[in-house]
C-alpha cells in the first residue's frame, strides 16, 4: 500500500511539475520554426512564480465561485493525473476508468464557465459561451473514441487497455485505431485551447474562448488557472502517446522498469510536441462557425472507429 502512495505521488508531481515544461518546450519550438529566438523552455516556471507573488485583485461583484474555481481546476486534474496510464500501465485510480476522466474535465469546464459568467464581464461571457459549445461537441468524442479502443481490448480499463495493446501489436495497426487517434488529437485542440481551435497567444476580444474567461484573474487564481490548463494539455497528450501507443510502459513498480519507462515516455511526449508545434506553424485559426464542423468531423472519424470494430473482423 506505502508503494502504491509513493507512485501514485510521484506520478502527480510529474504531471504537475512536468506540465510547464511542456508548455515552455511547445512556446520555443514554435518560435524557433518561425525563425524567432522565442521564449526560455522553463520561462513558464517563472511565470507562474511571479504571479503567486503578486496580490490578487477581486471584482465586487463575483461569489464564491470566482474564488473557489481555481481551486476547482487545479483539483480535477490532479485527480485526474492518478487515472491516466503514465508511469505504471495501471495507476492509482486505474478502477475508475474513461466515465470518470471525461466528468472531471467536464467539470473543471462548467466551473471555468460559470467564472467566467461570474465576473459579470461582457468577455467573459462571450468566452463561457463558446467554451460550453466546445465542450458539447468535444466531451462525446473523447467517450467515443476511447470507447473504440476499449472494444478492441475487451475492457473500459484504462489499464487494461493500455495491457492488451502492448501485448498485441496488431490492434494498434489496426485502421480503426489511426481513426480514433486522430478523433481525439483534434479534441485536445479544442479542449486545450489550441491552433487552429482557438489561438493562445492572442487577446483578440473577437477570437478568444479560454482567454476570455480568464481576463478578470490575477494573482495567485491566475497562476492556479494557467496551471491546471497546462496539465490539462500534459494529460490529453499523455492520453494520445500511451494509449495509442503504450509499448515501453512499467508493468510492475520496480524503479528501473519506472525509470526506463519514464523515458520512453519522454521521447514519445517530446515527438508528439514536435509533430503539434508543426501543425500550430502551418496552420492559421479557423473562424469562429467553421469549428462545430471540424468538431462533428472528429465525433464522425471516433464513430467510424468503433463502427471498425464491428466490420473489420
Amino acid at each position: 500500500m506505502t508503494v502504491e502512495v509513493v507512485l501514485a505521488a510521484i506520478q502527480v508531481l510529474v504531471v504537475a511539475a512536468g506540465a510547464p515544461l511542456l508548455v515552455g518546450a511547445l512556446r520555443t519550438l514554435k518560435a524557433r520554426l518561425v525563425g524567432r529566438r522565442g521564449p526560455r523552455v522553463l520561462q513558464p516556471y517563472a511565470d507562474l512564480a511571479k504571479l503567486f507573488r503578486k496580490e490578487a485583485v477581486v471584482s465586487t461583484t463575483t461569489s464564491w465561485i470566482f474564488r473557489a474555481t481555481p481551486y476547482v481546476l487545479f483539483s480535477t486534474m490532479a485527480v485526474a493525473a492518478l487515472i491516466v496510464p503514465l508511469l505504471l500501465a495501471r495507476p492509482a485510480l486505474d478502477f475508475a476508468g474513461l466515465v470518470l476522466l471525461t466528468y472531471l474535465f467536464v467539470l473543471g469546464t462548467f466551473f471555468l464557465a460559470l467564472a467566467g459568467l461570474d465576473a459579470g464581464s461582457a468577455f467573459g461571457g462571450m468566452g463561457s459561451s463558446r467554451e460550453v459549445a466546445v465542450a458539447a461537441l468535444a466531451e462525446p468524442t473523447v467517450m467515443v473514441a476511447i470507447l473504440a479502443l476499449a472494444l478492441r481490448a475487451e475492457t473500459t480499463n484504462l489499464g487494461g487497455i493500455v495491457e492488451r495493446l502492448a501485448g498485441d501489436p496488431l490492434l494498434a495497426a489496426n485502421p480503426g485505431h489511426l481513426l480514433a487517434f486522430s478523433a481525439l488529437f483534434i479534441v485536445m485542440l479544442a479542449e486545450t485551447g489550441r491552433l487552429p481551435v482557438d489561438n493562445p497567444a492572442t487577446h483578440l476580444e473577437l477570437t478568444m474562448i479560454h482567454e476570455a474567461m480568464v481576463l478578470e484573474y490575477s494573482g495567485h487564481y491566475l497562476a492556479l488557472v494557467e496551471w491546471a490548463a497546462a496539465m490539462k494539455l500534459f494529460l490529453f497528450m499523455t492520453l494520445l502517446v500511451n494509449l495509442f501507443l503504450p509499448w515501453g510502459m512499467a508493468a510492475t513498480a520496480a524503479p528501473l522498469a519506472i525509470l526506463v519507462g519514464l523515458l520512453v515516455f519522454a521521447a514519445k511526449l517530446a515527438l508528439l510536441t514536435l509533430a503539434l508545434a508543426l501543425l500550430e506553424t502551418s496552420v492559421a485559426k479557423l473562424r469562429l462557425f467553421r469549428v462545430p464542423e471540424l468538431l462533428a468531423g472528429s465525433f464522425a472519424l471516433a464513430l467510424l472507429s468503433v463502427l471498425s470494430v464491428f466490420l473489420l473482423r
